[in-house]
């Protein structure tokens, strides 16, 4: 790399940094906020809720990648224009394409970056707050199962166990559910033991019997079972917060779509295979922002205004190609064998871009008795 091109990507990793910073502040914040509430109204530690929000952060990051590379360049190549810089790299025979180089190795380290982000550290993150929302369901749990004693862990549920054994089987469970007092329902077991399951904490009722009561009838309907699960988790603790199961999939899984990948998140081979295609899509689109935001300064002549047509352009052409990117999606998703135009957007960008840095270096014809008028 040339002295320029190491100056220029200097400024545009320093502003890219700065940005990202400023942004991932302001969407951490946002979201912490909520989470801390969820957090603290179940008794977690402040431990607990830094972890948390440590294991949310890749996922922001991912957001603001493509926004903090445009602002960088649309700054940088400002502040560059606005100091004469341009000017002086144009007269030393700088064309557009040679002065938008740096931008693109840029763009191609930002969207290195996004890679890392949505192949490898999102879904792991995803994966690992999932693992730490069912042991902490189960702590939660746990704490409402005490012997001897009617306990009301949520409105409209009575509980009561007679006794805990040291292994942790509860035996004489009685769990009474008045949550829809048109048909409450009375659960009796001689024994129960609590169990994980893949959605949290469950319970595992052994020879009991359930009794519901339709208020409408008077009628009484008793069902015996030898064994009958129930989804405690989802009756106490409802605010703990879950990882996305498409998030915790890998790309290889979501492309290959199979079925045990469709079972397990309820969505069409189209879906994940758009989903996985737009985890190496989605990243080049940093490519594209930055060279998008930095070309359009290259069009258009000097003005004592400054560039802001050209910081306009820039901005509306950033929308367009997101339009793009949200219509080639929603289509994509639509049906199997779509999924080439997860790239559209990117690949539009990058067109586009490339489209602007040649007009803008394109040999300019002087009209006719403008020489002469200006003699």
């Amino acid at each position: 790399m040339s002295r320029f091109d190491r100056y220029l990507l200097s400024q545009l990793l320093a502003l890219f940094g700065f940005f990202s910073l400023v942004l991932v502040a302001i969407y951490w914040v946002n979201r912490a906020v909520g989470l801390f509430d969820q957090l603290m109204s179940d008794g977690q530690t402040a431990l607990v809720f830094l972890e948390f929000t440590l294991l949310t952060l890749p996922n922001v990051i991912k957001l603001v990648l493509p926004i903090s590379a445009f602002v960088a360049a649309l700054y940088a190549g400002n502040r560059l224009m606005q100091d004469s810089e341009f000017v002086v790299m144009q007269a030393t025979g700088f064309s557009s394409a040679r002065l938008a180089r740096p931008v693109l190795f840029f763009g191609l380290i930002a969207a290195l970056m996004m890679l890392v982000l949505t192949n490898w550290l999102v879904p792991l993150s995803r994966t690992e707050m999932r693992d730490r929302s069912a042991e902490m369901a189960e702590n939660i749990t746990s704490q409402f199962l005490r012997d001897g004693e009617f306990m009301h862990p949520a409105k409209g549920l009575t509980l009561y166990i007679r006794a805990i054994t040291p292994q942790g089987e509860l035996r004489d469970f009685l769990l009474d559910d008045a949550r829809r007092p048109e048909r409450p329902t009375l659960y009796l077991a001689h024994s129960a033991v609590l169990v994980r399951g893949d959605a949290g904490p469950k319970l595992l009722l052994v020879d009991g019997q359930a009794q519901e009561l339709d208020r409408s009838t008077g009628r009484l309907a008793v069902t015996r079972f030898d064994d009958f699960t129930i989804d405690i988790g989802a009756m106490l603790t409802r605010s703990v917060t879950r990882g996305g199961n498409v998030d915790e999939l890998t790309t290889a899984q979501l492309i290959r779509a199979d079925t045990a990948a469709q079972e397990q998140t309820g969505l069409s081979v189209a879906q994940l295979q758009l989903e996985g295609h737009n985890r190496l899509a989605q990243p080049f689109l940093a490519a594209a922002a930055a060279l998008a935001g930095f070309s359009c300064l290259l069009v258009g002549s000097f003005s004592r205004f400054g560039p802001w047509r050209q910081i306009l352009g820039a901005i509306f052409l950033g929308i367009a190609v997101q339009l793009v990117n949200t219509w080639s999606t929603a289509w994509a998703g639509a049906a199997a064998g779509r999924w080439p135009m997860a790239y559209a957007a990117p690949m539009l960008g990058l067109l586009l871009s490339g489209l602007l840095i040649w007009w803008s270096q394109r040999p300019r014809r002087i009209p006719r008795g403008a020489l002469g008028a200006a003699a």
